[in-house]
């Protein structure tokens, strides 16, 4: 898992972020770190010839959303969304809630997502965004 969200974080969001950003998240998201968020959170993973994604959730937050580079545009990431977003619906919450890189931004925008807010964070501009459940 570590290995394909590193491809994700070099291939795709180093379009957005400086070298020291990329190597930050990189060490980040270790094998050791996503055992340990495996352990707190519900993590799911999409395989099609190997691992092509990630999503993890805790109540209705969205975390750790990476699509393996070659699975990009395939609905890979449509699909682990919708699952989490219906476990979280099924549950009772009313709207799902995520943070989201540049890079991902406009992904969570074309799922229904809107913003709500920026923060800045060590790994730079955070948007959190919101879609309703119901």
């Amino acid at each position: 898992m570590a290995d394909v969200i590193e491809r994700c974080l070099r291939e795709l969001n180093s379009r957005d972020y400086p070298e020291e950003i990329i190597e930050r998240m990189c060490a980040h998201f270790s094998a050791e770190r996503i055992v340990q968020l495996a352990d707190e959170r519900q993590m799911f993973v999409a395989e099609r010839a190997g691992i092509a994604g990630t999503v993890s959730r805790d109540g209705n937050k969205v975390f750790t959303m990476f699509v393996h580079p070659r699975a990009i545009g395939q609905g890979v990431g449509r699909r682990l969304m919708r699952h989490i977003e219906a476990l979280a619906a099924a549950e009772g919450y009313d709207y799902m809630e995520t943070g989201a890189s540049v890079t991902g931004h406009g992904f969570y925008q074309r799922l229904g997502y809107v913003d709500v807010r920026t923060s800045e964070t060590e790994f730079g501009v955070n948007y959190i965004l919101r879609k309703p459940l119901r």
